[in-house]
């Protein structure tokens, strides 16, 4: 959380606070991995968390912004994670076919055929197509030999 110009000029009190022993204690064991100077840091920041909570009574895009900015980097995290494999990926295919084209002599109609038969079998494996499935097919072994 980051100090806006009002914090940064207004000077903190000392004031005395009654709290029970074992909320202390859960202060002491978790300001450090809050990364929080002080429990009094810690304390500070759970006000003002707690505040807010409240405040969403009266205002009630407060929780569902942060959540939605939550949810939002999270899928975007993950939507670049998946475009660098889906890369990777398409880089290696194509090198396999530019392999495979090399070494045979594929003639357009066959090549057709062969990509109508493919997404048959991928619709019926349910996407899950793997090389031992392709050895199978071409064989023209059962599953189940």
């Amino acid at each position: 959380m980051q100090d806006t110009e009002a914090e940064k000029k207004e000077i903190k009190r000392r004031f005395q606070l009654w709290i029970r022993p074992s909320t202390l204690e859960l202060a002491d064991t978790l300001y450090k991995k809050d990364n929080c100077d002080s429990k009094s840091e810690f304390i500070e920041k759970a006000i003002l968390f707690y505040a807010g909570y409240l405040s969403a009574e009266d205002n009630k895009t407060y929780l569902p912004n942060i959540v939605t900015s939550t949810l939002k980097s999270i899928v975007a995290e993950s939507d670049h994670r998946q475009n660098r494999m889906i890369f990777k990926l398409a880089v290696e295919l194509a090198v396999m076919m530019n392999v495979v084209a090399a070494n045979n002599n594929i003639d357009p109609v066959s090549l057709e055929r062969l990509r109508g038969e493919c997404v048959k079998e991928v619709k019926r494996l349910n996407g899950s197509f793997s090389f031992d499935d392709a050895v199978n097919w071409q064989k023209g072994w059962e599953e189940n030999d």
